[in-house]
């Protein structure tokens, strides 16, 4: 055989070793088939898990690690990863997590308050962080979740918790209503109303309205819709941008859209379409649609998932939260299919080609990336991979969408749901004293001690410039 054959033959037997080896080290899932599917998301669950510690000797249980420097994660994005599992678990039927899934729940719910308000987190709790737990404990209770213990808070107690605390925060001196995005004054952020924290709350509100039937609760989930349209937070096109300061009245809006944002106001759209009757539902369908093809459009280019207000073209420059958006955004628009039926096709589709970018960025071992749109693994792992697991995991469990108990939808206390409640649930909390207005007597007191700090602090400087330390 001459030699430039040779030489041809072993550069394409290399290649096709190489492309062997690529396609071995990447994940095969077969989306036709739920067997596949689900083989494929034990393995990315049980990759997820191992970034959580809380079930180990001396770790404190529900939490990932963090926040910084003692690890990339904030306490919020732990309720998110067990609102993940619980789906997980509806979808799969793979029931590995649910005993320290229903451990953490409770746990950080915290007694006796049981509203998901840590004292341990009170320097960083926003009305956001606290309704990720909330939305944890309503979905297990949608889904028959395995219940806590009689003598412990039930799931649908523990969503009524964090609704009574957050509605009594509702406050419209400044920019006509509206929740802050931080729970205490004390926080950076506290003079700043954004779309996540009244998101989440008309996200509770509305499902908790569908599960027990109480209209207070839609009333509040539609009062939060149209502030939130009042102050454009959602436009007339359906952008979703994330806020604006009280300072300005709410009207210094940031236009960044967050998928997070959209896909808590879709799902609450869409339970409010399926929990409505006549001209109102109709309303809400219209909601639904715009929600969902500007939703569509804007974040799945190409009808593969990018969170374009951080994942650039060249540069990835999300920070860890946004690194588990994408999950949230698979897991409401599947909720979304089949409350609001219309929407079912457009969606399944999107999701599907979603998946199969998700998938693609995944190594066999389960190991997922965040860029779901180089066909590829992208080894981004600065921000922390927990995020990438949790969206990587939701994808696949809505790939099982077809299943009947996941059609007939969410449950009720009417249509067998089991979860107790309690209306009145969280209302021991009291959090710390709000900022009193400052009268002439306070800023006479505190010139008063401005001068006698002042005093002290320059006889100490000079006390100690003129050696008159004993040390």
């Amino acid at each position: 055989m001459a030699p430039k054959m040779t030489a041809l033959l072993s550069a394409l037997l290399l290649a096709a070793v190489g492309v062997d080896a690529q396609a071995a080290s990447t994940m095969q899932v077969d989306l036709d088939k739920p067997s596949s599917i689900k083989s494929a998301a034990k393995t990315i669950a049980a990759n997820l898990y191992s970034f959580y510690h809380g079930a180990e000797p001396g770790q404190t249980p529900g939490i990932l690690p963090g926040p910084p420097p003692g690890g990339p994660y904030y306490w919020w994005q732990a309720g998110a990863m067990w609102g993940t599992y619980v789906d997980y678990w509806f979808y799969t039927g793979d029931d590995t997590y649910n005993k320290e899934a229903t451990r953490s729940m409770l746990f950080q719910a915290e007694p006796p308050v049981n509203a998901y308000m840590p004292v341990n987190w009170t320097a960083s709790l926003g009305n956001d962080d606290q309704g990720f737990w909330g939305m944890a404990a309503l979905l297990a209770a949608e889904v028959n979740f395995p219940n806590p213990p009689a003598d412990q808070p039930q799931w649908l107690a523990l969503a009524q918790a964090v609704f009574n605390t957050q509605v009594a925060r509702w406050e419209t001196q400044d920019c006509g209503g509206g929740l802050r995005w931080q729970v205490e004054h004390t926080n950076n952020g506290y003079d700043y109303k954004n779309t996540i924290a009244n998101a989440v709350f008309m996200n509770i509100a509305s499902r908790l309205a569908r599960y027990t039937g109480n209209a207070t609760y839609g009333e509040w989930a539609t009062r939060t819709w149209d502030w939130l349209h009042a102050l454009k937070y959602v436009d007339e096109n359906y952008n979703v941008i994330d806020g604006g300061h009280i300072p300005y009245n709410c009207t210094d809006l940031n236009p960044v859209q967050f998928s997070a944002n959209a896909a808590m106001l879709v799902h609450a759209a869409a339970v409010m379409y399926n929990y409505t009757e006549g001209q109102t539902q109709e309303k809400w369908r219209g909601h639904v649609t715009g929600l969902v093809n500007r939703t569509i459009e804007f974040f799945f280019p190409e009808g593969i998932m990018v969170e374009r207000a951080c994942e650039l073209e060249h540069r990835v420059q999300c920070n860890t939260d946004q690194h588990s958006f994408k999950g949230y955004m698979h897991r409401s628009l599947a909720t979304v299919a089949v409350l609001a039926p219309f929407t079912f096709d457009t969606i399944v589709q999107t999701l599907r080609t979603s998946t199969e970018g998700a998938v693609s960025s995944c190594q066999a071992d389960g190991t997922c990336g965040f860029r779901w749109n180089t066909g590829s693994y992208d080894n981004d792992v600065a921000a922390g991979p927990a995020g990438q697991e949790m969206s990587a995991l939701a994808a696949l469990s809505t790939m099982l969408i077809n299943q009947q108990k996941v059609l007939n939808g969410p449950l009720t206390n009417m249509t067998g749901g089991t979860s107790k409640g309690d209306p009145n649930a969280g209302q021991r909390y009291t959090g710390l004293s709000p900022l009193k207005p400052i009268t002439t007597a306070d800023k006479a007191g505190a010139g008063i001690v401005t001068i006698l700090v002042l005093a002290s602090f320059l006889g100490s400087v000079v006390w100690m410039g003129m050696g008159w330390s004993e040390s």
